[in-house]
Protein backbone atom coordinates (compact mmCIF):
# COMPACT_ATOMS: atom_id res chain seq x y z
CA UNK A 1 0.00 0.00 0.00
CA UNK A 2 1.31 3.16 -1.13
CA UNK A 3 -1.45 5.53 -0.34
CA UNK A 4 -5.62 5.47 0.46
CA UNK A 5 -7.87 7.21 -1.66
CA UNK A 6 -7.71 9.95 0.99
CA UNK A 7 -4.16 10.66 0.30
CA UNK A 8 -3.80 10.01 -3.24
CA UNK A 9 -2.91 13.87 -5.28
CA UNK A 10 -5.20 14.67 -7.35
CA UNK A 11 -5.16 17.54 -10.19
CA UNK A 12 -9.02 18.42 -9.54
CA UNK A 13 -10.14 17.34 -5.98
CA UNK A 14 -13.33 16.72 -7.07
CA UNK A 15 -12.90 14.68 -9.94
CA UNK A 16 -12.82 10.81 -10.22
CA UNK A 17 -10.81 9.26 -7.98
CA UNK A 18 -9.20 5.66 -7.00
CA UNK A 19 -9.71 3.75 -3.70
CA UNK A 20 -5.89 2.63 -3.28
CA UNK A 21 -2.50 3.16 -4.97
CA UNK A 22 -0.30 0.28 -4.62
CA UNK A 23 3.08 -0.93 -5.78
CA UNK A 24 2.90 -4.73 -7.49
CA UNK A 25 6.68 -5.28 -8.41
CA UNK A 26 7.84 -2.05 -8.30
CA UNK A 27 5.20 -0.47 -10.08
CA UNK A 28 2.32 1.83 -9.07
CA UNK A 29 -1.09 0.79 -9.76
CA UNK A 30 -4.17 2.45 -8.90
CA UNK A 31 -6.73 0.08 -7.44
CA UNK A 32 -10.20 0.18 -7.68
CA UNK A 33 -12.79 -1.75 -5.35
CA UNK A 34 -16.45 -2.46 -5.81
CA UNK A 35 -19.00 -4.75 -4.57
CA UNK A 36 -21.35 -7.34 -6.76
CA UNK A 37 -24.29 -7.70 -4.04
CA UNK A 38 -27.85 -6.81 -4.14
CA UNK A 39 -31.04 -7.33 -1.45
CA UNK A 40 -31.85 -9.91 -1.04
CA UNK A 41 -28.93 -11.70 -1.80
CA UNK A 42 -30.74 -14.49 -2.64
CA UNK A 43 -32.01 -13.56 -5.70
CA UNK A 44 -30.33 -13.63 -8.83
CA UNK A 45 -27.28 -11.75 -9.64
CA UNK A 46 -28.63 -10.38 -13.30
CA UNK A 47 -25.86 -9.91 -16.21
CA UNK A 48 -27.68 -6.68 -17.08
CA UNK A 49 -26.64 -6.04 -13.25
CA UNK A 50 -23.28 -6.97 -13.72
CA UNK A 51 -22.50 -5.28 -17.39
CA UNK A 52 -24.35 -2.03 -15.30
CA UNK A 53 -21.80 -2.38 -12.78
CA UNK A 54 -18.53 -3.17 -14.70
CA UNK A 55 -19.16 -0.12 -17.55
CA UNK A 56 -19.71 2.45 -14.99
CA UNK A 57 -16.50 1.24 -13.07
CA UNK A 58 -14.06 0.36 -15.87
CA UNK A 59 -15.42 4.01 -17.39
CA UNK A 60 -14.43 6.03 -14.27
CA UNK A 61 -10.74 4.26 -13.95
CA UNK A 62 -9.17 6.20 -17.29
CA UNK A 63 -10.60 9.18 -15.69
CA UNK A 64 -9.28 8.66 -12.01
CA UNK A 65 -5.91 7.37 -13.60
CA UNK A 66 -5.68 11.02 -15.82
CA UNK A 67 -6.83 12.94 -12.58
CA UNK A 68 -3.72 12.13 -10.48
CA UNK A 69 -1.58 14.75 -9.92
CA UNK A 70 2.29 13.91 -11.58
CA UNK A 71 3.36 12.81 -8.18
CA UNK A 72 1.19 10.03 -7.64
CA UNK A 73 0.39 8.88 -11.21
CA UNK A 74 0.06 4.85 -12.19
CA UNK A 75 1.28 2.80 -14.60
CA UNK A 76 -1.56 0.37 -14.48
CA UNK A 77 -5.10 0.09 -12.93
CA UNK A 78 -7.01 -3.16 -11.48
CA UNK A 79 -10.57 -3.66 -10.85
CA UNK A 80 -11.33 -5.63 -8.05
CA UNK A 81 -14.96 -6.85 -7.71
CA UNK A 82 -16.06 -8.65 -4.40
CA UNK A 83 -18.94 -10.71 -5.49
CA UNK A 84 -21.24 -12.25 -2.90
CA UNK A 85 -21.42 -15.67 -4.37
CA UNK A 86 -20.20 -17.84 -7.57
CA UNK A 87 -23.48 -16.97 -9.04
CA UNK A 88 -22.02 -13.47 -8.61
CA UNK A 89 -19.28 -13.74 -10.29
CA UNK A 90 -20.59 -15.86 -13.11
CA UNK A 91 -22.63 -12.96 -14.02
CA UNK A 92 -19.60 -10.29 -13.58
CA UNK A 93 -17.50 -12.86 -15.86
CA UNK A 94 -20.44 -13.38 -18.33
CA UNK A 95 -21.11 -8.99 -18.73
CA UNK A 96 -16.91 -9.02 -18.83
CA UNK A 97 -16.58 -11.20 -21.74
CA UNK A 98 -19.17 -9.11 -23.88
CA UNK A 99 -17.45 -5.35 -23.28
CA UNK A 100 -15.70 -3.70 -25.91
CA UNK A 101 -12.15 -4.19 -26.03
CA UNK A 102 -11.89 -0.51 -25.74
CA UNK A 103 -13.38 -0.44 -22.22
CA UNK A 104 -11.61 -3.29 -20.86
CA UNK A 105 -8.02 -2.90 -22.29
CA UNK A 106 -6.11 -0.98 -19.84
CA UNK A 107 -7.63 -2.25 -16.73
CA UNK A 108 -6.83 -5.65 -14.78
CA UNK A 109 -10.03 -6.95 -13.62
CA UNK A 110 -10.14 -8.99 -10.59
CA UNK A 111 -13.24 -11.11 -8.85
CA UNK A 112 -13.21 -13.07 -5.45
CA UNK A 113 -16.09 -14.41 -4.33
CA UNK A 114 -17.08 -14.18 -0.44
CA UNK A 115 -19.80 -16.94 -0.59
CA UNK A 116 -21.93 -13.66 1.77
CA UNK A 117 -18.63 -14.19 4.55
CA UNK A 118 -17.97 -10.20 3.64
CA UNK A 119 -19.23 -8.18 6.39
CA UNK A 120 -15.85 -8.18 8.11
CA UNK A 121 -14.77 -6.26 4.58
CA UNK A 122 -16.89 -3.47 5.04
Amino acid sequence: LIKTEGEVDYIDPNGKKTDLLVSIDGRSVGASVTRAFHWPPEDPYTVTEADTLLTDKLADIPLSAANAAAADAWERSILHVVAYDGQYADSIETAYAALAPAVTLDTIVIVTVTDGDDEFIY
